[in-house]
């Protein structure tokens, strides 16, 4: 246990450090957190840490579920063909190029090239997602296509883990093996969908009577655990427990603020995740076979672009399959974990499995730089440079020069009244179930959420909002929330009232596109203007 702190502090020091160096110069944080794990692994003189590992592991489920928030099921057979078809195709192909690779350059056997080449089809969700999910590609027409191969992957380990057993095991029944493994996924489904449909709504109802926010982490971080504790003992990845819990509650009302209030532990220990990756390469290994490495690198590459490009070109525009091509031309996270549970079973050696997690870290140290720059790569090839947006129906709200109130309290009922009298769209945006469920039974446009959570700023879409109208009377909440709005990157437009002493207290320091409307001076011209006007009628 003491070791294990050692290493974290040592870590989480040596990432913060390396992260802001790295900021100024534009290099993603994914390449601080690798880069921090090569650095831990030459100070302790070892590959990896068991707790570490366990810990990080939990980023990929986390990222899974955030990603099943943004489905339902329903979705999910909308995107069939970007799902099952691009998908199953990508696997099978880039599986079947690769495992001739593994077969002919690495020299293993048929079997174990079978796996490898399935393994190094596969890429990586939490470096694509992360990126796209940050520069908001993810709403666009090659967002779109990337996420629905990438999903299908994650499927697609499922049999991969068979296939390991099969081959690992001696004199093993197959049909005895795939019989269970059918009759684990129809148990697993049907617990969670039972669960989903009877228990979650029940339970986050009786929390949140609770009125706190402790309280409701913890429920999600028990549902995000349990769910994937159950998929695993049923023989699966923890991840796609994580996934399919998500699809689960996204219909649900407290989609929004699960995912704001997940967000941080999500980063966290994805960046847990990549810091473990960067202490999985040997140098020694590196060195010996540096040729052979940066030859897998090009060619594994080459081999998933042109699959993917090829498979989308068919139907698609060429801008468009160029850069979901570009996307997830990469190595995947759940191969290195392939890679070292064959060499755990001693079914390749450390020399080539230390090869194939050093091709695999590399492309995915790469991808963050491809992502960030896809554009102008993509306008090399086609001279546009326009965007294919195509928003996702599922994702976040969309609507633009909209109108976001925060609070629907009896202010807040009366301001969206009055938006909808004049036909501008609005999105309310409200912590409290009660008042939620309100606005719902009335047909409004709201969300329960966080409202003070940079990660509920961008659900509503905030830069693109043409003003917001902050209705909230709690001091403190108000605080809190101008503070999120006006810290913003971009200048938002934004009224506020205010009463007492509020305004020197919270908005001393307003900036130009702040308009703070003072309720006793507001009421007290209404006060006025009624006077008058009984006054005129007096005298007719």
């Amino acid at each position: 246990m003491e070791n294990f702190l050692q290493v974290f502090l040592v870590a989480t020091s040596c990432a913060i450090v390396l992260n802001v160096i790295f900021k100024k110069f534009e290099i993603p944080t994914i390449i601080g957190y690798i880069v921090t794990g090569v650095v831990i692994s030459s100070l302790y003189n070892f590959q990896n840490s068991t707790e570490l590992s366990h810990i990080a592991e939990f980023g990929i489920v986390f990222l899974m579920f955030t990603i099943g928030l943004e489905f339902s099921f329903k979705h999910l057979l909308a995107m069939k063909q970007e799902v099952f078809l691009n998908g199953s195709l990508q696997v099978l192909i880039c599986g079947l190029v690769c495992s001739f690779v593994a077969l002919g350059i690495l020299g293993l056997n048929e079997k174990i090239s079978i796996i490898i080449g399935l393994s190094l089809a596969l890429s990586s969700t939490a470096v694509v997602l992360k990126i796209l999910n940050d520069n908001g590609d993810i709403n666009e027409q090659y967002g779109r296509k990337a996420l629905g191969i990438l999903l299908f992957q994650d499927i697609a380990v499922i049999p991969l883990l068979l296939l390991v057993d099969i081959f690992s095991t001696e004199n093993s029944d197959i049909s005895q093996l795939l019989l269970t493994t059918f009759i684990s996924v129809l148990l697993l489904l049907l617990l969670l969908y039972l669960i989903g449909k009877y228990l979650i709504d029940r339970v986050f109802r009786f929390v949140i009577k609770a009125s706190s926010q402790e309280i409701f982490i913890a429920t999600i971080l028990f549902i995000v655990i349990g769910a994937s504790f159950l998929a695993h003992y049923f023989g699966f990845s923890y991840s796609l427990g994580a996934f399919i819990a998500g699809a689960l509650i996204a219909e649900t009302r407290y989609k929004h603020k699960i995912e704001a209030d997940l967000v941080p532990f999500r980063d966290l220990l994805l960046g847990l995740f990549f810091i473990t990756v960067g202490m999985q390469i040997n140098f020694e290994v590196v060195f010996q076979n540096w040729f052979l490495i940066g030859i897998l690198v090009i060619l594994i590459s080459f081999i998933k672009f042109g699959v993917v490009y090829g498979l989308l070109i068919l139907y698609t525009k060429k801008r468009i399959a160029f850069k979901t091509a570009f996307a997830i031309s990469q190595i995947g996270e759940f191969a290195l974990a392939i890679f070292s549970l064959l060499q755990g079973r001693e079914l390749i050696n450390l020399e080539t499995a230390q090869i194939l997690i050093v091709v695999s870290i590399i492309t995915m140290i790469l991808t963050p730089f491809i992502l960030n720059n896809i554009k102008k790569i993509a306008n090399v090839v086609e001279d546009k440079s326009n965007t294919e947006l195509n928003p996702l129906s599922f994702s976040k709200p969309t609507i633009k020069d909209h109108i976001v109130i925060f609070g629907y309290g009896r202010l807040g009922q009366e301001v969206v009244q009055r938006i909808k009298n004049t036909g501008v769209p609005y999105l309310v945006l409200e912590s409290d179930l009660n008042l939620v469920e309100l606005g719902i039974s009335r047909g409004e446009n709201i969300c329960f959420a966080n409202a003070a959570q940079e990660e509920t700023l961008k659900i509503a879409n905030i830069e693109q909002c043409s003003v917001v109208v902050i209705t909230v009377g709690n001091e403190a909440k108000l605080d809190m929330l101008y503070q999120s709005i006006a810290n913003y990157p971009k200048p938002i437009q934004t009224i506020v009232l205010t009463s007492g002493n509020l305004e020197k207290i919270l908005f001393s320091n307003a900036n130009n596109f702040t308009h703070i409307i003072k309720a006793e001076q507001a009421l007290a011209r209404t006060l006025v203007q009624e006077a008058l006007e009984c006054r005129i009628q007096k005298s007719n």
